[in-house]
């Protein structure tokens, strides 16, 4: 069976355990094993620095042996994916593994930006902090949208789609 590393910032979530095992669950309904990040048995009594090397390690362990990395594009603390979830898809499709992630709105990402919070110059946009705005007709960063398959939906959806439903 192929292995799934499940990315994204559900982790950060209060019932993150639970959103794991029915993530893992989903993937055994599916056929697939799914490796959820919180998985790994870290020692949470060592200096903080450990412990985030241990994850690290751990996770880095996990993606290395999955066959397809799906993640939670969706945007966490602004308008952008979780930027560890980010790095985990880069490092992913770096080594050779299949990238997918889903997102509950894939409109393009500059229509994620209100009248108030763009402007328009020459066919340009800039934000409000005079920062060029990415207007590639993507639903994120155009390294992104050009390393995963980005899929509207949930978890789920990919799955279905990974087996050709």
């Amino acid at each position: 069976m192929k292995k799934i590393y499940i990315a994204g910032p559900d982790v950060f979530e209060q019932n993150s355990i639970e959103i794991g095992k029915k993530l893992v669950s989903l993937c055994e309904k599916y056929g697939y094993i799914g490796l959820y990040p919180l998985d790994n048995v870290v020692d949470f009594s060592q200096p903080k620095h450990k412990i985030a090397t241990d994850i690290f390690k751990a996770n880095v362990k996990m993606i290395q042996e999955s066959d397809i990395i799906v993640a939670n594009l969706n945007a966490f603390r602004g308008k952008e994916p979780d930027s560890g979830t980010v790095w985990e898809c880069g490092y992913g499709y770096g080594i050779g593994k299949e990238v997918y992630g889903y997102m509950q709105e894939t409109k393009e990402y500059i229509e994620s930006f209100s009248a108030e919070e763009k402007r328009e110059e020459n066919g340009m946009f800039w934000d409000n902090e005079n920062r060029f705005i990415e207007d590639f007709s993507n639903p994120v960063n155009l390294m992104i949208a050009h390393s995963a398959k980005v899929i509207q939906g949930d978890f789920e959806t990919v799955l279905k789609t990974l087996n050709g439903e």
